[in-house]
């Protein structure tokens, strides 16, 4: 009989595995942790752009109102109010000014919300409606006083309408000036 069959089994310290399991462990869970953190500072970094674009978009000051009578005013045109809608008016547009000259009819038309738009056709109103080629919408107008209004295309023309004329400066210079008639 040998006396090592008698001695228990040599033992393994255990110390440098619990030692290496526990530094990896540590490690895995600080990583996790640092990319939790990460991904909660994105959240929040995100959130705030959004609620700062938000608040960008919100128009300072009084929300626009429709000006007095808009209820008893007639409704623009049927080809006015589906130009309307997709520009995103409020309600149904109704006609805040009609100008009648040789060449052209003009309409300003206000929505439930107080927003003006103008809608244009070559040869007035009896003419074909061809939008972009004899008919032209144009949402943003401003009001310049009472009874003028400015608006911009995207080519930078520039009218300018009151009840006795459509004023025209075109994106080469040219001005036009066209009287009203009737």
């Amino acid at each position: 009989m040998d006396l090592s069959d008698d001695l228990p089994p040599v033992r393994r310290p255990l110390f440098f595995p619990v030692v290496i399991a526990t530094v990896f462990l540590s490690v895995i869970g600080m990583s996790a942790g640092l990319v939790l953190g990460a991904r909660d500072k994105r959240a929040a970094r995100e959130a705030q752009q959004q609620q700062q674009q938000q608040q960008q978009q919100q128009p300072e000051g009084p929300v626009a109102q429709p000006t007095e009578g808009y209820d008893a005013r007639p409704e623009c045109r049927e080809e006015t109010q589906r130009m309307g809608a997709d520009a995103g008016a409020t309600g149904t547009l109704r006609i805040a000014l009609l100008l009648r000259t040789a060449s052209t009819a003009v309409w300003i038309c206000e929505d439930a919300s107080g927003r003006l738009y103008y809608h244009a056709n070559r040869g007035g109103e009896q003419a074909p409606w061809l939008e972009r080629e004899t008919a032209l919408f144009l949402p943003d107008v401003q009001r310049d006083g009472d009874d003028a209004y400015e608006v911009r295309a995207a080519d930078g023309t520039r009218f300018s309408i009151t009840p006795k004329r459509l004023f025209i400066v075109h994106s080469d210079g040219r001005q036009e000036v066209q009287s009203a008639i009737g």
